[in-house]
């Protein structure tokens, strides 16, 4: 199989308001609606969506809503490999404002519950070309699937996000680390052993590359920034366009961004390759953005192919 993703699967509650609201405020909404969601989720439906042979390992509820996730999956492609448990389908609650932008709080449920990979499980790590992992499933779940990946030869690929301090071990069987500004400073700074890192992306990522790995920082609408040690470095641009609802548009970059890697070669991690890739998921991500919702806004690879076209 070609790619695997590892992690999370919620139900989303979306709420629209005018403004997020802050502590002790009560807002109304403009109106709600619900749909499949959870990072782990969000990243295999885009990976499958962008073409790619996707499988997902991942922990959900024996409910209503756990059924409504598998269908879900099974729609866009996804070949599953799930556990079934006693614990709740995860959920997660999202404020989403007029520029699109959102809050969010995450109860795990059964997310919490993936821990100890059965034998079953790594090996579809292992069979795999390459694996994405997030931070909403247990830390040393996520260590234990990068630690199989590293020993049978498949590409790791980590979206460290929600960010955590992360042992060194898990960061050394990272090849392609994937973070947001605010994660790579935070991350930066757990590696300076600093309170805080103020630098622009170029600094922050020659901090990280430091460990040997590469390093894409989304920078939301001005795009992304590679940086591959001892290769260098490019800027890929962002794409004007009017946003709707941002929820999701990082697991739809790194969906995206995983499928064109493995369909680049898998085992490439070299600059220009990585460049190919973010502008792909950056394309992706765009169009996302323009629509309501985080596994509704994820495009096909068509709708990808057919948006680059126009560029």
């Amino acid at each position: 199989m070609s790619v695997v993703v590892v992690g999370s699967a919620n139900v989303d509650l979306v709420y629209r308001v005018q403004r997020i609201p802050a502590a002790g405020e009560t807002v109304l909404a403009t109106g709600s609606t619900s749909a499949p969601g959870g990072k782990g989720n969000n990243q295999v439906t885009a990976a499958a969506r962008a073409g790619a042979d996707a499988s997902f390992v991942a922990a959900i509820g024996a409910d209503a809503a756990g059924d409504r996730l598998v269908d879900s999956l099974v729609e866009s492609g996804v070949s599953l490999h799930l556990r079934r448990t006693d614990a709740p389908t995860g959920t997660a609650i999202i404020a989403v404002d007029e520029l699109g932008e959102n809050a969010i709080v995450v109860d795990s449920g059964a997310n919490g519950t993936l821990i100890d990979l059965t034998s079953t499980e790594c090996a579809v790590i292992a069979d795999a070309r390459v694996l994405l992992l997030q931070l909403e499933t247990p830390l040393e779940t996520v260590a234990e699937a990068a630690a199989v990946a590293r020993r049978a030869g498949t590409l790791v690929v980590l979206n460290a996000a929600p960010i955590r301090l992360l042992p060194r071990e898990l960061l050394a069987d990272t090849d392609v680390l994937i973070v947001n500004e605010h994660e790579a400073a935070h991350l930066a700074a757990d590696l300076r052993d600093a309170g805080r890192v103020d630098a622009d992306e170029r600094a922050l990522a020659a901090t990280l590359g430091e460990l040997g790995l590469a390093v894409i920082i989304t920078l939301g609408a001005r795009g992304a920034f590679v940086s591959v040690p001892e290769q260098g470095d490019a800027h890929v641009a962002g794409l004007s366009v009017d946003a709707v609802d941002t929820t999701g548009s990082g697991d739809t970059f790194c969906g995206a961004l995983v499928a064109e890697l493995e369909r680049a070669g898998a085992s490439s991690t070299d600059l220009a390759t990585l460049v190919r890739c973010a502008e792909f998921a950056t394309a992706a991500a765009a169009l996302s953005v323009q629509r309501p919702g985080a596994v509704p806004s994820i495009p096909t690879l068509d709708e990808i192919q057919a948006f680059r076209s126009t560029l």
